[in-house]
């Protein structure tokens, strides 16, 4: 059986591979929607199901991997920056507080899935705009929820964790790896 992973982001690619399970990439081409009522945990799981739901029908034999990160703050959903400015925004709003990272999966075979959340509890030591403006110089921000990855430059801006590393990087590995062998029985 064909295992697909629905993304583009090199950090799943790395960790899927890291759990030794061979699989190919396909990147959903569905509008993202969420309604904005949403929690985080809501929101993510509902965006990997859309994305799930795109691969799938394109491969409905396969077994389709599809995720989506989204960080919460003070009932605020936070994606990707849209741009620089936006990126900086958002570091400030999580400059010295704790926020919450979600990650959302959909498995998903022919009709039948499995969708699952995973939250982990992020502390940001307090950033001063310096800071703030040379990591966001760095373009890493850019294509990651909230703004930082933590496993890069990222972890610089990080004061602890509460729950899975690797569901900050976006994709809650040991979970996922039992989630699927139930899903797969």
């Amino acid at each position: 059986m064909t295992t697909i992973l629905a993304s583009a982001s090199p950090r799943r690619r790395e960790l899927l591979a890291m759990a030794g399970i061979p699989f190919e990439i396909h990147v959903s081409r569905v509008e993202e929607r969420i309604d904005p009522a949403w929690g985080a945990a809501e929101a993510a799981r509902s965006l990997a199901q859309q994305k799930a739901a795109d691969i799938g029908a394109r491969f409905p034999a396969a077994c389709v991997i599809a995720a989506d990160t989204i960080v919460g703050i003070d009932g605020t959903l936070l994606g990707k920056p849209e741009d620089a400015a936006d990126a900086a925004r958002m570091l400030r709003l999580l400059s010295g507080r704790e926020h919450r990272v979600v990650t959302g999966v959909c498995l998903r075979r022919g009709e039948a899935e499995r969708v699952f959340s995973r939250e982990t509890l992020v502390r940001f030591y307090p950033l001063g705009e310096e800071e703030i403006a040379a990591y966001v110089r760095s373009g890493e921000p850019m294509d990651k929820a909230g703004a930082y990855g933590i496993q890069g430059p990222g972890a610089l801006l990080v004061e602890g964790i509460t729950g899975d590393y690797y569901n900050v990087m976006g994709l809650p590995l040991a979970m996922l790896i039992r989630e699927l062998r139930e899903f797969l029985k």
